[in-house]
């Protein structure tokens, strides 16, 4: 088969979730071509844990709102199957539990941050420059991608293969931490469509 054939077939997922302080947890899953274009784009319903949930998930309430209420959700909504997803918030790792497909964290590199937080900059643990992959403190393996540092559970060593072989077809500028802003943009929109007021039918 052709590198051109294998290059048509690779589609890329974004999901990320945007914690508003009013509202709640939107999430929000856009799917885009090699070439960096959209071809799928959905976002939750905002949602807020209440004191029950609280209590009784305690430290796995997280993963659990991210990764599987808000971010399985979103994968199954989409009509084209990505194939790997990308996202800049940890706790939605948590998804790969419950899809067959390969999830890398994108992590921020040294001149710019994922997303629009340096949040994951903690993670590092491994030498400056040292483009092989290397285990961070908190379980994850790190390794880079032309420009981009991502992550993947420690355990998900199949994972990173998968992923450094599908992202090879990918100019080695292609920037995996900008899309989070298209999707938050995105949601901040949808957000204010529905603060804006309705007009009522005559």
């Amino acid at each position: 088969m052709g590198t051109h054939a294998v290059n048509r077939k690779i589609t890329l997922g974004f999901l990320t979730v945007v914690d508003h302080p009013q509202y709640g947890l939107f999430g929000g899953y856009l799917l885009l071509s090699t070439a960096g274009r959209p071809l799928e784009f959905h976002c939750t319903a905002p949602i807020k844990p209440n004191r029950a949930q609280q209590i009784l998930y305690g430290p796995t309430l997280e993963s659990f709102l991210y990764g599987e209420q808000i971010g399985r959700t979103l994968l199954e909504k989409a009509s084209v199957e990505a194939s790997l997803v990308c996202t800049d918030r940890e706790a939605v790792l948590a998804v790969r539990e419950h899809v067959c497909l390969p999830v890398a964290l994108v992590l921020a590199t040294d001149g710019g941050k994922p997303g629009q937080g340096g949040e994951h900059l903690h993670l590092y643990s491994d030498r400056p420059g040292d483009r092989s992959a290397g285990v961070v403190g908190s379980g994850l393996t790190t390794f880079q991608v032309g420009r981009n540092r991502l992550a993947v559970p420690e355990q998900s060593d199949g994972d990173r293969r998968q992923i450094v072989e599908r992202l090879a077809c990918l100019p080695e500028s292609f920037d995996l931490a900008e899309p989070f802003g298209r999707i938050r943009a995105a949601i901040e929109e949808a957000q204010q469509a529905v603060r804006s007021p309705s007009v009522a039918a005559a």
